[in-house]
């Protein structure tokens, strides 16, 4: 506050020595003024040259817009109103009052009244002596919530400084209505950091009492108003910036630690404390590298060499110094803080316990299993035989090779038993043998260190087997991993360890490995495509998945049911099967499995008239034709049913013959397109090359 009477009594000085001889207030000057605005108010013609030139065109605008001169202002707030504007304004009146106290104190039993405005001129606050004060409030309605705008009071301090967004001060008869005419008026916008006008402050004094230097007064408090504001704001927002950075820190599921350009710690959060079990006071403003050393190795300057650029998700060996324990293994990452400029002004350094790092795999890369075992439809024997031996694989970790033909449901087998096993909360990572290229299988199961070949991620990656750490891995179409994985993949088995690609140290995995194939191993092993040492490690445990005619027509009508409840959202609750498709759908002999008969009922969904009931006609022809079998009811004719049968079609295809068709059609339709072909019969590329060499069909046979 001294600084801020310095500078008034500054500015006071350099008015008084700019306005020693000014005019504006004397009588002659003031009498022409007034005899120039009798005539003005009448719009006559006269010589206003003399006039300053804002004044002169203030006089304009409020004429234009119909200011009565010899009115009183009658635009007053109501008291809710007035409240919602002092509510809104709370900031600008708690800074400026204040100052509005200082001012005062120099200006007391003077005949002086001090008023702030907000933006659009309507008076918020005030101060002053009581004679004055009264006089105006009833004089010229200078009372909280009365409105300045020059629309509305005509030429006046306050409404004319902020339509010229500058200070201003109006001497008697330079105001333009009558009852104003007995006051001088100073006033001066308060701007805010954006050059935005936020309010204003005035000194109203009889203009017998006026001072050149009032000006001075009013333009020295609104400077040191805004000045204030803009300080306070600035002060507000680093506080609420800083309260938004320690609530992320400490929230963070990660250790934290924000170093100086020195390396001294000037923030850390909770949980690297927990972490490295050390004190808030043992480390704030020291040096990081006094308690921790990385890699083992513990010298000060090897330790900052580790900072010397940006790292992500490094694993690292950290020791805790003058603690006899063993290094523990975390991943590290390394941030630079940088200013505008583009120096660096500190560092970020982040803890993950390699744990962590797991747990994260299931929650966040998605891989987690969905079905359990109240997900399996159906109630034939052998199905419940399946139900029931895979509870007995959930409840030990042992390996489990799971066979069965395509489309039988493995995959939710493996989900059911890792849902119903000790393994629940770890991830669930699948991975489809057949479908990654020989040259990635490796990479993909076991993973790379940076640098390991060319193309390689810079930082390296963990493999399946890694993100399956503490959960479930499921190896499916095992059969078709090429032979050298399978001694890979037969180590890790044995050791339960994993070595990455360019790596020198294996580790340690906690997995459970279940493995499905549609494949006979053991004619594979006489082939010699398959290791037997692999087989015997992995058939700990084997459950059998029933083909879809196994399980009888019994599961095929519940099966058919569910689906039609699955895939009939979108279409309405009334679609149902007729009556007369449950035959067709019982006799045929599904090489597809259950995965084929929901691709046939959501194609029928699709297909269904308007009455919602799936018919004959919405099944593919390859079933309908199997009908030539279905026992006819009492009075019930084929035609009835379907459309006539060519007689070259013999009355029941085999297994082999309808998957024969089955891909044939497929090819046909995709003009030889091998990736589409698959996708259409939902069946892996792999699966589908060994199909057509093993019905001998070509490919480029149906290419366009």
């Amino acid at each position: 506050m001294t600084y801020i009477v310095f500078i008034i009594n500054k500015l006071i000085a350099q008015e008084v020595s700019l306005m020693k001889d000014h005019s504006f207030n004397a009588p002659a000057y003031q009498k022409r003024l007034h005899i120039a605005w009798q005539h003005f108010i009448k719009n006559e013609d006269y010589d206003y040259s003399f006039m300053n030139a804002d004044i002169l065109h203030s006089w304009e605008r409020s004429r234009a817009a119909k200011v009565d001169p010899f009115g009183i202002v009658n635009k007053i707030l109501t008291p809710d109103e007035l409240n919602l504007k002092i509510n809104n304004n709370m900031k600008l009146i708690e800074v400026a009052h204040p100052y509005m106290e200082r001012l005062y104190s120099f200006i007391k039993e003077t005949n002086s009244y001090i008023l702030l405005s907000d933006k659009a001129g309507y008076i918020l606050d005030y101060l002053g002596d009581n004679e004055i004060v009264i006089g105006g409030q009833l004089m010229t309605r200078l009372v909280p919530g009365a409105c300045r705008q020059e629309t509305v009071a005509g030429t006046n301090a306050i409404g004319t400084a902020l339509y010229l967004r500058k200070p201003i001060q109006l001497w008697g008869n330079e105001h333009y209505c009558e009852k104003h005419q007995l006051y001088t008026c100073s006033c001066a916008p308060i701007f805010d950091s954006s050059s935005n006008i936020i309010g204003a402050i005035n000194i109203t004094v009889l203009k017998e009492h006026a001072h050149p230097h009032t000006l001075g007064m009013v333009l020295s408090a609104s400077d040191s108003i805004a000045k204030e504001i803009e300080l306070t704001s600035a002060m507000q927002s680093i506080e609420r910036i800083s309260a938004q950075r320690n609530t992320i820190i400490e929230n963070m599921p990660s250790g934290l630690f924000l170093l100086t350009k020195s390396c001294r710690i000037s923030q850390v959060n909770k949980y690297a404390l927990k972490l490295l079990g050390l004190s808030y006071e043992q480390v704030i403003g020291k040096n990081l590298f006094d308690y921790i050393g990385i890699d083992d190795n513990i010298s000060y300057d090897s330790n900052c060499a580790f900072l010397e650029k940006e790292r992500y998700n490094e694993e690292a060996s950290v020791s805790l110094l003058h603690v006899a324990m063993p290094p523990k293994k975390f991943r590290l990452s390394v941030h630079f803080i940088k200013a505008n400029t583009g120096d660096i002004t500190g560092t970020l350094l982040r803890f993950n316990e390699t744990e962590l790092i797991h747990k994260l795999v299931k929650n966040v890369g998605g891989y987690s299993a969905h079905y359990s075992f109240d997900s399996i439809i159906g109630n034939s024997e052998p199905v419940k035989q399946m139900i029931q031996a895979s509870k007995k694989a959930a409840e030990n970790d042992s390996n489990v090779l799971i066979l069965g033909e395509s489309g039988t449901g493995k995959e939710l087998i493996a989900q059911s038993i890792h849902n119903a096993s000790a393994s629940v909360n770890g991830p669930f990572i699948a991975i489809n043998c057949a479908s990654i290229p020989n040259s990635l299988v490796e990479s993909e199961l076991f993973g790379y260190e940076k640098g390991a070949f060319t193309g390689a991620d810079k930082n390296g990656r963990p493999g399946k087997f890694e993100m399956a750490h503490g959960g479930t891995i499921f190896l499916d179409e095992i059969g078709d991993m090429p032979l050298d994985i399978q001694a890979a993949l037969l180590r890790v088995i044995q050791t339960k360890e994993v070595v990455r690609i360019g790596g020198k140290y294996p580790k340690s995995v906690d997995i459970r490995i279940i493995a499905a194939t549609n494949q006979d191993l053991l004619q594979s092993i006489e082939n010699k495509t398959f290791r037997s040492d692999l087989y015997y490690r992995l058939n700990v445990f084997t459950i059998n998945t029933p083909s879809l005619a196994d399980r009888g027509a019994g599961d095929i009508r519940i099966l058919a049911d569910h689906f039609v409840r699955v895939h009939n959202r979108d279409k309405g609750p009334n679609i149902r099967i007729s009556p007369d498709v449950y035959p067709l759908l019982q006799s045929y002999a599904w090489p597809g499995n259950v995965r084929q008969l929901e691709n046939v009922i959501e194609r029928a969904i699709n297909l269904v008239e308007k009455d919602g009931l799936i018919t004959v006609n919405q099944l593919p022809e390859d079933i309908r034709r199997a009908s030539a079998k279905i026992p006819l009811h009492k009075g019930q004719r084929h035609s009835s049913l379907l459309e006539p049968i060519p007689a070259s079609v013999p009355d029941v295809l085999n297994v082999k013959e309808n998957e024969k068709k089955l891909i044939v059609s497929a090819l046909e339709k995709t003009g030889g397109n091998m990736t589409k072909t698959a996708k259409i019969i939902d069946m892996n590329l792999r699966t589908l090359y060994r199909k057509l060499d093993k019905y001998q069909i070509r490919p480029s046979d149906y290419r366009k």
